[in-house]
């Protein structure tokens, strides 16, 4: 099967337009992960590149299949001016893109991942949930057998959120950021209500 990165790049420019930096990180016995950011009007996105050179496989199965699974790429808007350094976020999200190599996750919607710290230095948030795809950037899809790739937003939680969405579900805590009407890309926002 062909390279797949290419064709996620090519995605990625397509829908969010030409990257204005790149960083990439290695892990110890992983392929490369990238960040790439992107620029438009107030919103500053950053998309993992490299995630999806593999699908992901259950740690439970007894052999990894080398084509067919789920493939996803991770997508994060802040808004931008904020006097918040959300670039230094591209080192959490290449270990959450390298996570399902490392550790054998399967990142889907719904799910949870912590980063083991600030987001980027400052930041209320230490994890994110995982949105539903399709929004933002189209899913890319790829020669059978082969999964598309998805890409999935991510949607930064403080520790209370996390804590409060282990217990009722992302959906309830989805509805809750609605009903408030929490701006989820402000980089310095506070947690919504839980009470």
């Amino acid at each position: 099967m062909a390279d797949v990165l290419p064709l996620v790049e090519a995605r990625l420019r397509t829908a969010l337009g030409e990257p204005d930096a790149r960083a990439a990180v290695t892990f110890l016995g992983t392929d490369r992960i990238e960040v790439l950011r992107f620029h438009e009007g107030d919103i500053v996105r950053y998309a993992t590149l490299g995630m999806s050179a593999h699908p992901m496989t259950d740690p439970t199965a007894m052999v990894a299949d080398p084509v067919a699974g789920p493939r996803a790429e991770l997508v994060l808007s802040v808004r931008a001016g904020t006097g918040a350094d959300t670039d230094k976020a591209l080192r959490p999200l290449a270990v959450l893109g390298a996570s399902p190599q490392v550790e054998g996750l399967v990142v889907a919607p719904g799910a949870s991942l912590d980063v083991g710290g600030p987001l980027w230095p400052g930041a209320p948030f230490t994890s994110v949930l995982v949105a539903e795809p399709g929004g933002l950037v189209e899913d890319l899809e790829l020669d059978a057998p082969a999964d598309p790739v998805r890409f999935l937003p991510l949607l930064p939680m403080t520790p209370n959120e996390a804590a409060w969405k282990r217990v009722h579900g992302a959906q309830a805590l989805q509805e809750r950021w609605l009903t408030h009407g929490t701006d989820l890309r402000d980089p310095s926002r506070r947690s919504v209500p839980l009470d």
